[in-house]
């Protein structure tokens, strides 16, 4: 692809959001159905502010900074000093954050939200720095999404990561579906919401006849029955916070009933209530990518023109954040910075000018390109579903020549007298061996098992990286505080790294 047709792409995914935002801002959390047919708000005053579009102007920052080297941690400083929005799932992150929490134990302790909308509806970046690459788009949707998400909310930005990547190089529903698909769990919530959205449109159901089964099928909580309307009886209401698997399904079903119709799918994903602002808008990104700009109808455009509003930027810290106050600008940042993104698979001295080499058909599904530690494996290609087995207590920290992921097992609980036990995933990077020296630094009186110091030998498989699973008992004694903060040092012989992990343990009677 030439990077005309790859900036036409990304101009109509962020005006494709832009439209889908303010569509469905008047009828979020609602629930009900309505027969929608263009804007409720008052177009004089332009686009709505809304929270799926501008968070992603603080990451567009945070990518041009740090590039390819973004990650979790990264993305959750952000969080902290440029986001000023402190509600639902926002507000647990960076609750956890401040607390000392790291990514992806920040997205899971104490957070209700966890299975809610808010990181689903920040994918597109990311879809746009890795055109038609979906393997690349959802290594960066999981490191954002595990900041104030866990379990069903990451799996939620990672399907439509992989989607909407997909989506620069392909156009069949059913392929990038099955696309987004193969990066997730297939018995996930997420996966059934897709699912049941695909066999309602495929047996003919109406599409209000396709939201009910859906909300039957993954029961939502976002909707509230308005004063004065009768609840419908055969909807129930899902768990609080457990939002994201029906709005897939409907943000999904509003896609397939509209057939190809930009207007007609907003306006249907509008008109199923519930979170309506992430629907329409996720809808109206897909189609952007999928159509150009060409597809998106002008009656759509011409009230909200280029402009973007925001609402949860903290827009006092200017000097040090550079926001785009109109699509233009925000799309021509992201087709300067995709080059660095998409690496080898963009061509920026082509014969044609800068062209993009995407992945086509079956090549966009999950075929196991990650470099990573799964399981007792000794490959370091594996499967990106299985990557997701790491959160929600897995805290990854990388060096030169090792990575280790810390997994705390079943949560950040202490208990006086009670054994803790944690298992260090460590990864050989180097194609040689290693001798590190493992050390904890506990309060006096704790022990550790089978030590406070070990020596572990990180073996080099005939060119393969070595996989090196170590298991330790922490066990704690005069537990008085409520939290404890361990380091734990990592030092490979010979050689320059020295690791430090934080490692936070909270205690008391609310602590899980």
């Amino acid at each position: 692809m030439n990077i005309r047709d790859y900036r036409d792409k990304v101009m109509g995914c962020w005006i494709g959001k832009n439209i889908g935002g303010s569509l469905g801002t008047p009828f979020e959390g609602i629930r009900g159905v309505f027969d929608v047919e263009y804007y409720v708000h008052d177009v004089s005053k332009g686009a709505l502010a809304n929270d799926d579009l501008d968070l992603q102007l603080v990451w567009l920052n945070a990518a041009e900074k740090y590039g390819r080297n973004l990650d979790s941690e990264i993305l959750g400083e952000y969080w902290l000093s440029y986001i000023v929005a402190d509600v639902s799932e926002y507000g647990m992150g960076k609750n956890n954050i401040a607390m000392g929490l790291l990514p992806p134990v920040s997205g899971w302790y104490n957070n209700k939200f966890r299975n809610s909308c808010g990181c689903f509806i920040r994918s597109e970046i990311w879809a746009c720095l890795a055109p038609g690459h979906p393997e690349i788009a959802v290594k960066y949707a999981y490191e954002d999404a595990i900041v104030d998400h866990s379990e069903e909310g990451v799996y939620a930005e990672i399907f439509c990561a992989a989607l909407q990547s997909a989506a620069f190089s392909e156009n069949d529903a059913s392929l990038l579906i099955k696309a987004g698909l193969s990066f997730i769990p297939e018995d996930c919530a997420i996966a059934t919401a897709v699912k049941t959205a695909v066999e309602s449109y495929k047996k003919g159901l109406s599409w209000k006849e396709a939201r009910k089964k859906i909300l039957r099928t993954v029961p939502g909580s976002f909707g509230s029955v308005p004063k004065g309307q009768e609840p419908e009886p055969d909807v129930p209401r899902g768990e609080t916070g457990y939002n994201a698997p029906s709005n897939i399904g409907l943000m999904v079903m509003g896609w397939l009933y509209g057939e190809g119709d930009f207007s007609k799918a907003i306006c249907i994903a509008a008109g199923c209530g519930e979170d309506t602002d992430c629907t329409a808008a996720t809808i109206g990104a897909l189609m952007g990518i999928i159509g150009g700009t060409v597809s998106i109808p002008k009656k759509w455009i011409d009230p909200i023109g280029d402009e973007i509003k925001t609402i949860c930027v903290d827009l006092t810290k200017r000097e040090k954040l550079r926001i785009p106050e109109t699509i233009v600008e925000f799309t021509d940042r992201i087709c300067t910075l995709m080059p660095v993104f998409m690496g080898e698979h963009c061509d920026i001295m082509g014969e044609n000018g800068v062209e993009l080499y995407m992945q086509k058909g079956d090549a966009l599904m999950d075929s196991g390109v990650f470099k990573g530690r799964v399981g007792n494996r000794t490959d370091i290609n594996f499967m990106f579903v299985e990557k997701l087995k790491e959160q929600p207590f897995g805290v990854r920290r990388k060096s030169i020549p090792f990575d280790v992921t810390l997994d705390y097992l079943g949560g950040i609980a202490l208990r006086e007298g009670e054994g803790k036990e944690i298992v260090l995933h460590i990864e050989n990077n180097l194609v040689e061996q290693q001798w590190i020296t493992v050390t904890w630094h506990v309060p006096g009186g704790w022990s550790v098992l089978p030590g406070k110091e070990t020596v572990i030998n990180l073996h080099q498989l005939h060119g393969a990286t070595s996989l090196t699973d170590a298991g330790y008992t922490i066990i704690p004694n005069d537990v008085n505080k409520g939290r404890y903060d361990l380091i734990l040092e990592i030092k490979s012989h010979g050689r320059l790294s020295t690791m430090y992990v934080p490692v936070m343990f909270i205690s008391g009677p609310g602590a899980v």
